[in-house]
């Protein structure tokens, strides 16, 4: 099978939550109607745009795709493993918290778990996400703070800037605050189970499901769980790369660039890269083909080296599934960077 990268479209979702306009990655996108707060651009409903499954969407084309794309190590469940999502948070979110895999398989038939990061791609001034719960609370207290709704304030309150990224694994209480674009990384799972959601209506004027039982039996009370991750950061050859964070479900980091940057993919997996800004050229095996912000691209496994052209200044997420997360990035204490540096974003 030909092997080359290939471009996914978005799926837009409509939250109440959500921004009637999704300028600049979405120009097209201003002055809509009702409010999206979602774009997913992994999504078993994303569709491919070009490469040998042009047409198909990713939950067609996942399950048959060989190990040319997949990679040779990796789990081959019925559902892509990685979910992308652009989020535009107009008010602030639900209070929520969502299950890891052992409670999901049993509770959610069969399901996934869902530890995720966000990185903050524009912020207004006083933005903010919440995660984790402050060292004080008891399943009790915030059992009675949900019933008092002031639920929110028994989280701890992150501040965010553009360029910061938060980790969120399963089982921390969070919610995401108002003004933010985020791009979220995250198992391929929307088991969510929210707590307090400020009362509010959905457009038929019904009052959002909660989930109050099960999200107090998976958040982990006592803990402190992820929060602003503190990246490493490198520079070689004109490009300046931030590593956030590695753990089994996914590792993710930024190359930021004006020239070219130079990767190469491993047998053993796919790899996506999630345009944040700027244009210019992918080129692979003496093709060619443009990207623009705003379009994630699969790279598949066999695709071996590659190469970013930058036209404009350019900025990439890159993310994949590690075969082992506390040896992905050991190669970095050849250049220079510390074993503690690497504990502090490796799970």
């Amino acid at each position: 099978m030909i092997v080359c990268p290939a471009r996914l479209e978005p799926t837009l979702s409509l939250r109440p939550w959500g921004s009637r306009s999704l300028a600049p990655l979405f120009p097209e996108k201003s002055n809509l109607a009702e409010p999206i707060g979602e774009a997913w651009m992994t999504g078993n409903e994303s569709r491919f745009v070009d490469g040998p499954f042009a047409g198909k969407t990713l939950g067609e084309a996942w399950p048959p795709m060989p190990p040319e794309w997949t990679g040779t190590r990796i789990d081959h469940a019925p559902a892509f493993p990685l979910l992308v999502k652009f989020i535009f948070s107009e008010e602030k979110l639900s209070v929520q918290v969502h299950p890891d895999d052992a409670y999901a398989a049993k509770h959610e038939n069969g399901g996934r778990g869902k530890t995720e990061m966000w990185y903050a791609m524009s912020a207004r001034p006083g933005g903010e996400v919440l995660a984790g719960l402050k060292p004080e609370v008891t399943r009790e207290s915030f059992r009675q703070a949900i019933v008092s709704g002031t639920a929110d304030d028994c989280l701890l309150r992150v501040p965010v800037r553009a360029g910061d990224a938060v980790f969120v694994p399963a089982g921390t209480a969070h919610t995401i605050g108002a003004g933010l674009v985020l791009c979220e990384i995250q198992q391929q799972s929307d088991t969510t189970y929210r707590v307090y959601d400020y009362n509010r209506r959905d457009a038929q004027g019904n009052a959002r499901e909660l989930h109050v039982e099960k999200a107090l039996e998976v958040i982990r009370f006592g803990e402190q769980l992820g929060g602003k991750i503190t990246p490493v950061l490198t520079e070689a050859d004109g490009v300046a790369k931030t590593y956030f964070v590695a753990c089994p479900y996914f590792a993710t980091e930024k190359w930021k660039f004006a020239g070219r940057a130079a990767g190469s993919t491993s047998s053993e997996r796919f790899e996506l890269l999630i345009i944040l800004a700027g244009n210019g050229t992918i080129k692979w095996g003496g093709s060619h083909t443009p990207y623009a912000a705003a379009q994630v691209w699969l790279l598949p496994a066999a695709l071996g080296a590659y190469e970013l052209a930058a036209e404009s200044r350019t900025s990439v997420l890159r993310t994949f599934v590690p075969a082992d997360s506390k040896t992905v990035w050991r190669g970095l204490i050849e250049q220079g960077v510390t074993e503690s540096d690497l504990a502090r974003i490796v799970f």
